[in-house]
């Protein structure tokens, strides 16, 4: 499944457990918001929700390696594509997400596969688009610099 699902790898100038930490606790500063839940033990659950509360997942840690290795499946999903109305709201369930960290000298290079986030699935071009703002320039600058750009809710009245 994983041959054509979405994939990067980026490198920073942090350690493995720095990346480590923004993996497994530090999601609300390249992310979104998690009201302060962290993944600390194989199954840990967290729900990540996108502004305004609209579409959310639910992953659960599935395998948790301190400073080599994060893997999330995806228990819960309702995601909502503004200009797909009709597409399923669940295509992300049992997907899997797998974050690889290996040491590079001072750097870190962090391998993550979205395993079954595919070209087939309506949400394809927005998931990884989302992947690309949120993994590959946000992560990457909360490592290298400690301000990353995570999803900020937009309240409207």
């Amino acid at each position: 499944m994983s041959q054509h699902s979405y994939q990067h790898t980026i490198t920073v100038d942090a350690s493995p457990a720095a990346a480590y930490r923004a993996l497994t606790t530090g999601y609300d500063h390249w992310w979104t918001a998690t009201q302060g839940q962290s993944f600390n033990h194989v199954g840990d659950r967290i729900k990540f929700s996108f502004a305004p509360n609209v579409s959310f997942w639910t992953l659960e840690a599935q395998e948790l390696i301190p400073n080599t290795m994060v893997a999330l499946a995806c228990v819960e999903a309702h995601h909502i594509i503004v200009d797909k109305p009709n597409a399923p709201s669940t295509e992300w369930l049992g997907t899997t997400m797998i974050w690889h960290i290996e040491a590079n000298g001072e750097q870190t290079h962090i391998h993550f596969i979205h395993s079954g986030l595919t070209p087939k699935l309506h949400c394809y071009d927005v998931c990884k688009a989302g992947w690309d703002t949120f993994f590959i320039d946000s992560l990457a600058a909360y490592l290298n610099t400690g301000t990353g750009s995570p999803h900020k809710a937009v309240i409207t009245s």
